[in-house]
């Protein structure tokens, strides 16, 4: 069963994407509820698995990862062990930033950071190329993040 959000439950959501260190005292009066709803709502939504954890968010241009490419990836097998090999290989390659399993085209869309094309180059022809089943690969080079989200947007209901 999914839980339905009301508004309070939006407005703890909102704040804790934009700061998950906020105290109980802060979220709750910029959700307008006291101390105590404010926190069995946030367990609430913890248990019901809504919020997964809390995490510091990197900046990736001063680590020096601002080279984002991506890249579709065909795969010569499409067998459920194929698959599975390449699922398993795939998260051994801490440049790989995402991975998504596409229908269409290609097979795979992978989101690969680096710190400049030549490291990508590097990656791509050590690493991803040497993934089990690769086939093919085509890489598009990222000019410009415009929206780069780290947490979805909320839909209106979770039905």
């Amino acid at each position: 069963m999914v839980k339905e959000l009301d508004c309070f439950d939006r407005k703890i959501l909102d704040c804790l994407s934009t700061d998950a260190r906020m105290s109980l005292t802060e979220l709750s009066q910029r959700v307008g509820l006291s101390k105590n709803p404010v926190a069995l709502r946030v367990k609430a939504l913890e248990q019901a698995g809504i919020i997964v954890g809390y995490r510091a968010i990197l900046s990736t241009q001063q680590l020096g990862l601002s080279h984002v490419s991506f890249v579709e990836v065909k795969l010569d097998d499409t067998r459920d062990a194929a698959l599975k090999k390449f699922n398993d290989a795939v998260k051994n390659v801490p440049e790989i930033a995402e991975c998504h399993m596409i229908a269409g085209n290609f097979d795979y869309l992978l989101k690969v950071r680096t710190g400049s094309m030549e490291a990508y180059r590097e990656v791509m022809g050590r690493r991803i190329s040497s993934l089990p089943h690769v086939q093919a690969t085509s890489t598009f080079v990222v000019m410009e993040a415009v929206v780069e989200q780290t947490n979805p947007p909320l839909p209106e209901t979770l039905d």
